[in-house]
């Protein structure tokens, strides 16, 4: 199994930076990231169980082990400092997975904080409220979800990861001593700066917010900001 894809390895690299995707994301999901970070920085995407060329396998619906798995599996690329990236759902599994490796940055997108619950039964729903619930937040082509071959592939990993996200309770445990970026959309029907703030609940090693233009995936146009907010949040001196 292949837990994380690199388009660009980059040995001499001063850090890597792990990806987690949304709900019903994939690696693919960060594909042409490494090509707007700066030599310095290796790009590493997170491939859930379930999806792409991990399609046999079974899909994680508990976000404490799926961040169990993903930091065992992340041990050998620890051997220098590492930022986690999440969007939605991942933010959750980044910071959970945060708690288990301490990375030098945690960066999370469009997510309220990890201890504020995230109601909803969307994943107890029939497939045609699975299928509004994804035309609602977007971010799938409209198309595609017309289709039976599509629906067939995505709706059962689209319900576990909605049973995760709607299920998932933080645990007491330590603050995290890295700062934590957060970033959200200002149209964003699933957060807003007050329960983004939260975040800043989590660490003692600093916090900042950003509002960029855009819905719950903004990040799909405001790739570029996205990553230059990272890149500042992680260069000498950055927070």
């Amino acid at each position: 199994m292949t837990w994380f894809h690199t388009l660009d390895p980059r040995p001499q690299a001063a850090l890597r930076l792990f990806c987690f995707p949304h709900a019903g994301g994939a690696a693919a999901a960060f594909r042409d990231w490494h090509r707007a970070f700066p030599p310095s920085v290796e790009v590493r995407a997170v491939q859930y169980p379930g999806r792409a060329d991990r399609l046999r396998e079974t899909p994680v619906d508990d976000a404490h082990l799926l961040a169990d798995q993903v930091a065992e599996a992340m041990g050998p690329l620890l051997d220098r400092p590492a930022v986690l990236f999440g969007h939605s759902l991942g933010s959750v599994v980044a910071y959970e997975t945060a708690l288990r490796v301490r990375p030098a940055h945690l960066v999370v997108s469009g997510r309220r904080a990890a201890h504020v619950p995230r109601p909803g039964t969307v994943h107890q729903g029939t497939e045609q409220e699975l299928i509004a619930e994804l035309r609602r937040l977007g971010g799938t082509e409209p198309e595609l979800l017309d289709q039976p071959e599509v629906r067939s592939y995505i709706l059962p990993i689209m319900r576990a990861d909605y049973r995760m996200a709607e299920t998932y309770r933080s645990r007491p445990a330590e603050p995290l001593d890295c700062p934590i970026t957060a970033i959200i959309g200002d149209d964003d029907p699933e957060v807003d700066a007050t329960n983004a703030g939260g975040w800043a609940e989590l660490t003692r090693g600093g916090f900042k917010l950003h509002v960029l233009p855009g819905d719950h995936f903004y990040l799909v146009p405001r790739r570029t900001e996205v990553i230059d907010l990272i890149v500042e949040a992680v260069s000498p001196g950055g927070r």
